[in-house]
């Protein structure tokens, strides 16, 4: 199963290539980490494996950004240089995975949430979105 995305401007194309849509989870996440890099209230993002994952074009303008998450993980990021768009990120944790920011997908409804992360954090006035999994973790 391909899934093709990229940036804003469309100078960075990629495409995932799974053999099974089990293969990704779509999550939000309500850390303030995911709220203060996006600028909203929770992240939402695909957690896949990194070889699935592969730029088809625009590796040119791909930047990296590597920092401590504030919690001593070193959190490293990819981004577009010319429009800014997010396209991954993955934390020393992450092991063979990636999290590609979720919007950057052409089709981002074919990969739906599954779950939501640090539902503690959640603001008080955004709902709890029904039928998905809900983890309660209290510290960062």
């Amino acid at each position: 199963m391909k899934f093709p995305g990229g940036c804003y401007c469309g100078k960075i194309r990629y495409q995932v290539d799974l053999d099974d849509k089990d293969q990704a989870r779509t999550s939000l996440c309500h850390c303030r980490n995911c709220k203060k890099f996006t600028g909203g209230p929770f992240g939402i993002t695909t957690k896949l494996p990194k070889s699935s994952f592969k730029i088809m074009s625009g590796q040119d303008v791909v930047k990296v950004h590597e920092a401590d998450n504030g919690a001593g993980v070193l959190l490293h990021r990819e981004f577009c240089s010319e429009c800014g768009s997010g396209l991954l990120e993955y934390g020393a944790n992450a092991g063979d995975n990636i999290y590609i920011f979720y919007g950057t997908l052409d089709q981002p409804t074919d990969l739906p949430p599954k779950g939501e992360f640090f539902c503690s954090k959640r603001d008080s006035w955004m709902p709890e979105v029904p039928g998905i999994f809900h983890k309660q973790k209290i510290t960062e």
